[in-house]
């Protein structure tokens, strides 16, 4: 397999503790797969057409699973570090999960973590 791409994923995870890992991105003669890597989890996409698309399946799997708040930022590409010269992308959580998981007070909390996370991380 051919590594082309690395983005870096944050969130929250099922328990509501703040990540960011890497997201490496294989190609196979299939396609495109995403790999994320945390803690117990390890999440390996179907092979899609372009890292974006693997990416994005990436995103509905740990969505499903519970995770929220997720956004990601380009790292490398095509060997090349970027660091963080490239903005962070937000993928809404889907409608029903907001109105379950705690209602307006853990919004505000998590908006606020969220911004002390950019200040200091």
């Amino acid at each position: 397999m051919n590594q082309t791409e690395k983005h870096q994923l944050a969130g929250f995870d099922i328990r509501e503790r703040g990540f960011s890992r890497p997201v490496v991105f294989e190609e196979s003669g299939e396609g495109y797969h995403a790999i994320l890597r945390y803690e117990t989890t390890h999440v390996v996409t179907t092979a899609q057409a372009t890292p974006g698309a693997a990416l994005e399946e990436l995103i509905r799997t740990l969505q499903g699973q519970g995770y929220s708040q997720l956004r990601s930022q380009l790292s490398v590409r095509k060997g090349a570090y970027l660091g963080s010269q490239e903005p962070w992308i937000e993928y809404p959580d889907p409608a029903h999960s907001t109105e379950q998981e705690g209602g307006w007070l853990k919004r505000v909390l998590r908006s606020f973590l969220r911004q002390s996370e950019d200040t200091h991380g």
